[in-house]
């Protein structure tokens, strides 16, 4: 039995940060899938680890700490790469760190949520609401933030405003800009050497040449296809994708090269 269990959802932005990280430092676990179309993140299983009911969770039995218990994706990675051995995750130069942290606060407060609202309009939102109307109201009300009932409604009722879409919209194209900038200069996002800002990155960009075809291609962005490749190429990664149960990882097959 593992002394690491991982409570996440598909190989795929927030979930599917840790499970590479894990997956990169060569660290055993125990994978507990949550099925986040079904709620499975508000039962009440779930919330006891995690009371927010927000998806990835980690438990680490420490032998010498006692148990822990970890959220928020971001934070999570950084927990992994400091807490057990293998490859480093995180640069030795100050500066290097500066810009991984940089990099991934960028990608969670200003990417994310646009790619999370142009996401669930078209493929989450659709998805649940083919489920029976009382079951969906039952489930939204037992999400335990007000801000996260909010966005379920939004999402399943498709209730996001226009301009609320165009400015989604907006940020994605000056992100993509910003990424084929800064991947124009290095070899890898934050610095020459593999770290937590492309797994940061990886999860939340590397179906951009499906949802954004017309800004992310190899004419416009050759610079972010060729890293998006490389990073489909490590074998974590390929071990990490072959965890998901739906239909969404096969959108990764996009990279692979013809």
């Amino acid at each position: 039995m593992s002394d690491v269990t991982l409570y996440h959802w598909e190989p795929n932005a927030n979930s599917g940060k840790p499970m590479l990280a894990l997956m990169e430092k060569g660290v055993e676990f125990e994978s507990h899938y949550l099925d986040l179309l079904n709620f499975d993140q508000h039962q009440p299983d779930y919330l006891a680890i995690n009371p927010q009911g927000t998806i990835p969770a980690m438990t680490h039995r420490h032998p010498e700490m006692g148990d822990r218990v970890l959220t928020e994706s971001t934070a999570i990675m950084e927990y992994v790469d400091a807490a057990f051995p293998g490859p480093k995750l995180m640069p030795d130069d100050p500066k290097d760190q500066w810009r991984v942290r940089w990099w991934m606060k960028f990608i969670d407060q200003w990417l994310a949520p646009s790619f999370s609202m142009i996401g669930w309009s078209v493929f989450i939102g659709p998805a649940v609401r083919k489920k029976d109307p009382k079951e969906l109201e039952a489930a939204i009300d037992r999400i335990p933030l007000p801000e996260r009932r909010v966005a379920w409604r939004k999402a399943i009722y498709g209730a996001f405003g226009e301009e609320e879409m165009k400015e989604s919209q907006r940020r994605v194209a000056v992100g993509i800009r910003m990424l084929e900038d800064a991947l124009s200069q290095r070899e890898w996002l934050a610095c020459d050497e593999y770290s937590l800002a492309d797994i940061n990155g990886f999860n939340s960009t590397y179906a951009l040449p499906l949802s954004q075809p017309d800004l992310a291609n190899d004419e416009k962005t050759p610079h972010i296809l060729e890293w998006l490749r490389k990073v489909y190429e490590r074998p974590a990664t390929k071990k990490t994708w072959a965890m998901g149960k739906t239909d969404m990882v096969k959108r990764v097959k996009l990279l692979e090269r013809s």
